[in-house]
């Protein structure tokens, strides 16, 4: 009988403990009767000490709750709950110290719990002791990382099942909103989707949540240089570079983001405090021959790339900068050691292809510098074979979007749309394809007083593929539906995001700035629209020449049209025919330069360009190569030389080889001068 009565009694105050439990989140005021009643009748329970303390705390009385939450933490000092309440009512009560103290003990306990790494990383933070705050997040991610929600949604993904993964941490962070971990997986999720914009908010606050997830605002760094969002990537470069971990790879991310704001010296001195450190590094060496390539010191360009490929002599990229100096020679240790260096290359691995087809290209230059054009070509095809099963480029599709600007932007569209627009006078935009003698027109102009060269900028192209997303997304049936909704009101704005974008790339206070983005020649009505006042100069060369050379240089970005002859060859001839419906739609508004009318008369042309910018002739123009600026394109260091003829014809070398890209040319070969239309 008494047996009886103790099992009876036990399970009738486990029954009370479990329906006070249900009330706290729901009837505090009812849990805290009853839990009081319960400790009166059992003198002291502590089970229900504890859901009398969660009670007050949730009626805004953790002052109450704290002095019974310390007694029993010094009873129990190793029950979790204990520990996790007396935390939380500490710091809701403002003792931050004592709430560390509970969470400290709780987390060596338990280092399981993220949520208790995440409360005491917020904590330290608040009593500046910071890199203890940074080790907090990151041992409260490194316990999510266990968690079997996010490894499902995890494998989800990379499986490319994204709606699993979706569902799986959406219903996480419904339960869990502040899981900063579960905000970075979703932001991932949707960046793999295309949903930037989603993406960035959920990775800023998973950061948000948990600063020193170092993960999670690396990935923010990569997605805001993905959205031009240069200033916030620095900011939050710098504060990765002071994470306590000591990451060397974190340095290399702010440099990264320092070459995208031009500070290339910036970028230099990171390289070379890294390589200081440990030399033996080819990345970095390679990275530091760029910042030197830019910044116009050569020899020490060469001497860092030969580094590089000292330490991995199967680098294919290194070989291919300093090949694409297009000063360099190769002799023949160098195409002995790229040949072995390709022999060894293993053609099925997938981080092997990047090395083979630089290799074929450099191979393809030191052929050719050996006047082995039958061995250059052979070289330069299997590069340009390789990269094309990389990249993708629909030539008849891309024909077709060609075709559908050129539609609608004709003369009367352009009268009905009226004044309106950013009135700036301040970009130049030089277009047409790369290779073009682009880069020579930016360097001559970038020596007049009045114009700064600001090289290649996307911002353009990031507000040209904004508005086609809203086609693609169903919002409009097609392109000009699009362009015909613009309000004033629209082309304003986007003017004015255009000039307040590209600010961050200016250093000096000349009035006019350079966007050198060849693919800008595709949006030339957009800049119309947005920019009336900007000036526009089509860089035009002839077509064998401008084809072939950018059929042998390998673009690090972009330009995927690049790796076929015939690919090439008919966007040579889209770009002719939406530049010649421009010219009728709006005669005058682009001013085409020829490249080889300027080899012919320089001074005469630059007299023309200038007239057209409405400047004055300034005599330092003519002696664009002693200019001393930052150059990144692939013509960097052709421009620092006084302009030549010896490249006019240089495709005569390869003549029998390019029957496709004459063939796709048709009578352009001739008639590239002139604005033919289709």
């Amino acid at each position: 009988m008494g047996n009886g009565s103790a099992a009876a009694a036990t399970g009738t105050i486990e029954t009370a403990l479990a329906q006070i439990a249900g009330l706290v989140e729901t009837r505090p005021d009812l849990a805290l009767t009853q839990a009081q009643s319960l400790l009166a009748r059992t003198g002291g329970l502590p089970q229900a000490e504890l859901l009398a303390c969660q009670a007050l705390r949730r009626l805004d009385r953790p002052e109450d709750a704290l002095p019974r939450l310390a007694a029993l933490g010094r009873l129990y000092p190793r029950i979790p709950a204990v520990l996790w309440e007396l935390a939380q009512a500490a710091d809701a009560a403002g003792d931050t110290a004592q709430a560390i103290a509970a969470l400290e003990a709780l987390t060596r306990q338990q280092p399981s719990v993220a949520g208790g790494w995440f409360l005491l990383a917020r904590l330290l933070r608040m009593v500046g002791r910071e890199t203890e705050a940074w080790r907090a997040d990151l041992s409260g991610i490194h316990a999510s990382s266990r968690d079997r929600d996010l490894l499902d949604a995890a494998i989800a993904m990379n499986e490319a099942r994204l709606d699993d993964a979706e569902a799986i941490l959406v219903a996480r962070l419904d339960r869990l909103p502040d899981d900063a971990a579960a905000s970075r997986l979703l932001g991932e999720v949707n960046w793999r989707r295309g949903d930037m914009s989603q993406a960035l908010a959920l990775v800023e606050r998973a950061v948000t949540l948990a600063p020193g997830f170092d993960l999670a605002r690396d990935f923010l760094i990569r997605l805001l240089l993905q959205n031009n969002r240069l200033p916030e990537a620095l900011a939050h470069a710098e504060i990765l570079e002071r994470s306590p971990l000591k990451n060397p790879g974190y340095a290399l991310i702010k440099a990264s983001v320092l070459v995208r704001l031009g500070d290339q010296d910036g970028a230099r001195a990171i390289y070379e405090r890294l390589l200081a450190d440990q030399p033996d590094q080819p990345q970095v060496w390679q990275n530091l021959g760029h910042a030197l390539k830019t910044l116009g010191r050569q020899a020490d360009a060469v001497h860092a790339y030969r580094q590089a490929v000292r330490y991995r002599p199967t680098m294919g990229e290194a070989w291919w900068s300093l090949a694409n100096l297009k000063t360099v020679r190769f002799d023949a240790q160098d195409i002995a050691a790229m040949e072995q260096a390709l022999a060894s290359l293993e053609p099925e691995a997938a981080d092997g292809q990047e090395d083979i087809f630089h290799l074929h290209f450099s191979l393809g230059k030191a052929f050719e510098d050996a006047a082995d054009y039958a061995a250059a070509f052979r070289h330069y095809d299997a590069g340009n074979r390789l990269r094309r099963t990389m990249v993708r480029h629909d030539a008849d599709e891309f024909s077709a979007e060609v075709r559908a600007i050129a539609t609608t932007f004709t003369a009367p569209f352009i009268a009905a749309r009226g004044a309106g627009g950013c009135p700036a006078p301040d970009p130049i935009f030089i277009v047409g394809l790369p290779r073009s003698g682009s880069t020579l027109i930016e360097q001559i102009l970038s020596c007049h007083s009045q114009v700064e060269g600001t090289m290649e900028l996307p911002d353009m192209m990031v507000i040209a593929s904004r508005l086609q997303s809203r086609v693609d997304d169903g919002e409009f049936p097609d392109f000009a539906a699009m362009v015909a909704a613009l309000t004033r009101a629209d082309r304003l704005r986007l003017g004015e995001e255009y000039i307040e974008g590209t600010r961050v790339h200016r250093h000096t206070a000349k009035p006019h700035f350079i966007d050198k983005m060849p693919n800008n020649w595709q949006h030339v009505g957009l800049i119309q629209l947005i920019l009336p006042n900007a000036k526009i100069i089509d860089a035009r060369r002839h077509p064998m020449g401008c084809c072939l050379s950018g059929w042998k240089q390998h673009f690090a970005r972009g330009q995927a049209f690049t790796y076929d002859l015939t690919d090439i060859g008919r966007y040579y001839r889209d770009y002719v025919a939406l530049m010649a419906a421009y010219d009728a739609a709006a005669p005058g508004r682009v001013h085409r330069l020829i490249y080889e009318q300027m080899v012919a008369d320089m001074p005469g042309e630059v007299d023309r360009l200038l007239a057209y910018l409405s400047l004055p002739f300034e005599a330092q123009c003519l002696d664009f190569w002693r200019s001393d600026r930052a150059v990144r394109t692939a013509s960097s260091e052709q421009v620092r030389q006084p302009i030549y003829a010896d490249g006019v014809d240089h495709w005569r070398r390869f003549e029998p080889w390019l029957t496709p890209l004459a063939d796709a040319l048709g009578p352009l070969v001739t008639t590239y001068r002139e604005s033919p239309t289709r």
